[in-house]
């Protein structure tokens, strides 16, 4: 972008900081929520307690933690991937291109690794956000669409808004030092001023960052209507140190992207009315949480007590109380042994125990991370497919967010898609078709219609759909798939090769390849079955 040397906006870039300003302390308290939720997730949610006694025990049993990340693996094993399909035969191929395309992008991306970020800020703090975007530099320079994850402390949406594409504008922001501008934006570096917000962020107890020998970043999105083409534009600006560094209208006045949107996707746990954010589990049983600890204290402290038992001496007993402390003395000299006494301390009632145990166990029971979801059974259930049953039902909490991820996965897909279009969409299918045409070793010049469809296409075709699939199926779903196409072959109501590619393998794709090449998966075999498979004559 151009960089706006001479800082000509001066009145526009004060009118962004006030938006700023007020977004920053209207989140004040949703920062400190994060913070809570973090520490009481990694079982630090004892600093906020006034301490007594130095001595007093403070234990923590991970319930939250372990719960969230049972549920975190279940999440983890529906990692999504996008397929792109077409209600018009004349779109297949560019369909099946746009699914080639996508599953590159997120193998460049470590869509995977993000995907993991995303479970944990979802779980942990309530909603986890992903941005789509544009790298010029990716696919050997010929640029590529990107889904990344962003922290969901360092970027602020509009707090009067429930949906982010009617929001005044949205901030995201880093820090950096000024030899990091003096590197990036020379021209700016001795005229940036040092904000110092984010100085009430409470800091690690390992790592204690100086931010006010920092300059903030500040990546602002804004979401415009143009009444005379009644369309929205979507512009973005980087501010530092008072002064705008970076404006997109500067290079594209119809807006940073094409479709007009905010490149942000928002995923909640749990709805949170009147704003577009969430709640988590760490929200849910935090309370319970800390109850629980609270009893584990009163318990431990009444076994450090018992194991100390005081001894009562009355004056006229005769009985020194120095004497009797030292223990390796056999023979100690008194008057009274009823001036002697011991006191113990009281045991604590059976049910306490028993009620922390229930507390727990409510935890791992609403929040779906039961014994079944954990791999446990009891009561004598022994059947493999019994087994497999409770834990398929005891996971709807997790399919239930999961849902959630997939559906906001195809929103940021769908924006995906519209960003390559707009840059690099004919060139990425140029190449992939050229692939495909060397690994198949046949002609596919009928898909140069698909080159032609895309020259005059404005917007992506209607009749193409994004549907979302698991990369990998659960095993237990994999074995009762697997299990029902063998019953389906031995009854004779399809054929080994149907069965073949209904089957979930690893090495499945090089099975049916082997087989063609064989000659026996039907009678599509060869270069002639490749032709057809591909849609060529």
């Amino acid at each position: 972008m151009i960089k706006d040397k001479d800082n000509k906006k001066p009145e526009e870039t004060e009118k962004l900081y006030a938006i700023f300003r007020e977004y920053y302390e209207a989140y004040a308290q949703e920062r400190a929520r994060l913070e809570r939720c973090e520490r009481i997730y990694r079982g630090d949610h004892w600093y906020d307690v006034p301490e007594l006694d130095p001595g007093e025990p403070r234990p923590v049993t991970p319930i939250v933690q372990s719960t969230v990340e049972n549920v975190r693996a279940d999440l983890l094993d529906y990692l999504p991937e996008a397929i792109v399909g077409a209600d018009r035969h004349e779109y297949d191929k560019l369909a099946e291109l746009m699914t080639h395309i996508l599953r590159e992008n997120h193998l460049r991306c470590n869509y995977d690794e993000e995907y993991s970020h995303l479970t944990h800020d979802m779980l942990v703090g309530g909603y986890s956000v992903q941005e789509i975007g544009f790298d010029p530099d990716a696919c050997g320079g010929l640029g590529g669409a990107f889904i990344r994850w962003v922290d969901n402390r360092s970027i602020m949406f509009d707090p009067l808004c429930t949906d982010l594409q009617d929001g005044r504008a949205v901030f995201k922001f880093t820090h950096h030092t000024r030899d990091w501008f003096e590197q990036h934006y020379p021209d700016f570096a001795d005229k940036l001023k040092e904000d110092g917000y984010m100085l009430d962020i409470a800091e690690d107890d390992l790592l204690t960052p100086r931010y006010n020998q920092s300059i903030l970043l500040i990546e602002c999105w804004r979401r415009i209507y143009d009444p005379k083409t009644e369309k929205y534009r979507v512009h973005m600006m980087k501010l530092a140190g008072g002064l705008m560094l970076e404006d997109s209208r500067d290079v594209k006045k119809e807006g940073y992207f094409a479709h007009g949107e905010y490149p942000f996707v928002i995923t909640t746990l749990f709805e949170r009315k009147g704003s577009c954010l969430g709640y988590g589990f760490v929200d849910m049983f935090e309370t319970t949480q800390r109850y629980s600890d609270k009893l584990d204290q009163i318990v431990m402290k009444n076994a450090l007590l018992a194991s100390h038992n005081k001894l009562l001496i009355t004056g006229a007993s005769g009985f020194d109380a120095e004497d009797l402390r030292d223990w390796s003395k056999e023979v100690h000299e008194g008057d009274n042994l009823n001036g002697i006494t011991w006191f113990s301390t009281a045991p604590l009632p059976s049910y306490m125990l028993q009620y922390i145990s229930e507390m727990r166990n409510s935890i791992k029971e609403e929040s779906g991370s039961n014994e079944f979801a954990r791999g446990m059974t009891r009561g004598g259930v022994t059947s493999g497919t019994a087994i497999a049953a409770l834990q398929e039902a005891s996971s709807k909490r997790s399919r239930m967010a999961a849902r959630s991820i997939h559906a906001a996965f195809r929103r940021a897909v769908e924006q995906e898609l519209e960003v390559e279009r707009e840059f690099t969409l004919r060139e990425r299918c140029k190449r992939e078709l050229e692939s495909v045409t060397s690994e198949i070793g046949v002609d596919l010049s009928a898909l140069r219609s698909v080159m032609a469809a895309l020259d005059g296409m404005k917007g992506l075709p209607s009749e193409l759909r994004i549907t979302v699939k698991v990369v990998k199926e659960n095993a237990f779903s994999v074995l009762n798939n697997n299990e029902t196409v063998f019953q389906l072959v031995d009854k004779g109501m399809i054929t080994p090769e149907v069965g073949l590619q209904l089957l979930n393998f690893e090495g499945k794709e090089q099975a049916i390849a082997l087989m063609k090449s064989a000659g026996g998966l039907g009678s599509n075999a060869g270069a002639d079955g490749l032709a057809s498979i591909y849609g060529v004559n």
